[in-house]
């Protein structure tokens, strides 16, 4: 399920479960090819954070490249990938705990 944060809820979302947090841009085209195979995936939760409207949780984390990938669990960063990787790469990154 791919959800996109709307208002400063982030560490609300972060907090319980699993959680794959992609961080992107309308106008970055490496991010709109992630978006792609991010709507493959059905049996992930995913928050999509757009850096331009939210720069204060970009810069919290140290968001320098887009698209980036973070995986949380149950607030705890515990994995991140930087740039495009394709379908099987992001349930790699999202498995390995």
């Amino acid at each position: 399920m791919i959800k996109y944060l709307e208002k400063e809820d982030f560490n609300k979302e972060v907090s319980k479960g699993k959680l794959l947090v992609d961080f992107y841009a309308d106008w970055c085209g490496p991010c709109k090819m992630m978006g792609n195979v991010l709507e493959e995936l059905e049996d992930i939760n995913i928050l999509k954070v757009n850096v331009d409207k939210h720069p204060n949780i970009a810069q919290e984390y140290g968001i320098m490249s887009i698209p980036t990938l973070l995986v949380f669990k149950d607030g705890k960063l515990i994995n991140q990938n930087v740039g495009f990787i394709d379908k099987q790469a992001i349930m790699n990154l999202y498995n390995k705990d």
